[in-house]
């Protein structure tokens, strides 16, 4: 019976540690989506402003 104790707590030592692993790597990548997500949008707004400006340009 004292056997099966030890591996019951590596088994769950190793869930944990792989929980772990993966909540590391999901924030990570909800950091790295975020962050391409926002470049896209500034990528967007620069373009619409330049677009503005040579619009404004023209009707002026």
């Amino acid at each position: 019976m004292s056997a099966s104790t030890p591996s019951r707590g590596s088994s769950l030592g190793k869930r944990a540690i792989a929980l772990l692993v993966l909540l590391i790597a999901a924030w990570i990548l909800i950091k790295v989506v975020i962050g391409v997500v926002t470049a896209v949008a500034t990528i967007i707004v620069v373009v619409l402003a330049i677009v503005a400006v040579i619009w404004a340009i023209r009707v002026l």
